[in-house]
């Protein structure tokens, strides 16, 4: 004659809170993962921009290129000790170095493109023309006040970045060249970043005043 074993009410409670315990677990590990690489996806766009920068002044240099490009990397440095606390893996392949050096034909481009940006001035005062339409932007890790460095855009222009995600928006000057339509210092991306994220990836970019 079999007996059939039956489970007491507090042994059931127990494996249910034990499923329970495990689940959420593996939900935090999950969250976590997940925000770790929002992170790094950041960190590593900032350093590849670094980077680019770099490769650029060395390609073609001038007499402030040297300190230039002491100073970009001294923000890689600390890139990469942000990447290591964060728990990032191995550091991005760094860009190749420009087959030709920058002469008359870069010239011309980012002459070309100056001209586009100034072809068509915003309408009214509140709004801007609305410019590098899907481009991410990231920080350089530079300090000082909220300012911003183009590839695209002379010293002195005005550019309004927008986080599409929590609609907070800071409007700089273009400073120092990079190796992107907008790069915004630490200051500036702290005015609209979300908390934990070195990346925007949904971003207005206006060109204004």
């Amino acid at each position: 004659m079999s007996r059939k074993r039956t489970m007491s009410t507090k042994q059931k409670i127990a494996l249910m809170t034990g499923a329970a315990t495990l689940a959420g677990g593996f939900a935090v590990v999950t969250m976590s993962m997940g925000h770790a690489s929002v992170v790094c996806d950041g960190l590593d766009q900032a350093l590849r921009n670094n980077e680019s920068f770099i490769a650029g002044q060395r390609a073609n240099p001038d007499a402030q290129s040297a300190a230039r490009i002491a100073n970009r990397e001294a923000v890689i440095k600390q890139i990469n000790v942000q990447r290591e606390a964060s728990g990032c893996g191995a550091a991005p392949a760094a860009p190749a170095a420009p087959a030709a050096p920058a002469g008359q034909g870069q010239g011309q481009n980012q002459g070309q493109n100056k001209n586009q940006g100034q072809a068509a001035p915003p309408a009214g005062g509140a709004g801007g023309q609305v410019v590098c339409a899907g481009s991410t932007v990231t920080l350089s890790g530079e300090a000082g006040a909220p300012a911003a460095s183009s590839n695209q855009f002379p010293l002195g222009t005005r550019l309004k970045v927008t986080n599409l995600d929590n609609n907070k928006s800071t409007t700089v000057s273009v400073t120092s060249t990079s190796g992107s339509c907008a790069l915004l210092n630490n200051a500036a991306f702290e005015q609209v970043r979300e908390p934990g994220k070195f990346l925007i990836r949904k971003a207005r970019i206006e060109r204004v005043g």
